[in-house]
């Protein structure tokens, strides 16, 4: 049981992927104040997304915050 519950935890998403389809999205880079950096797409609305770019994989959680403020879905993502 408690194997199970394991398994079914969502992996985190590799900074790489992430950003490769953010830019492919039409999200621009815009600053970097330390180790975290502002891509935003122009349109109607204006999306911003702030990633920190310190991790070389991104928690579920924190993906999942990251594809809400992009206004894709989580499917382009995969």
């Amino acid at each position: 049981m408690l194997s199970q519950v394991f398994l079914s935890v969502p992996k985190p998403i590799k900074l790489k992927i992430l950003l490769t389809i953010l830019l492919a999205h039409g999200f621009l880079f815009v600053s970097q104040n330390g180790s975290h950096a502002k891509f935003r797409k122009s349109g109607n609305p204006v999306r911003t997304v702030i990633i920190k770019m310190s991790e070389k994989e991104i928690p579920y959680g924190t993906f999942k915050s990251i594809v809400a403020m992009s206004g894709l879905h989580e499917e382009d993502f995969r």
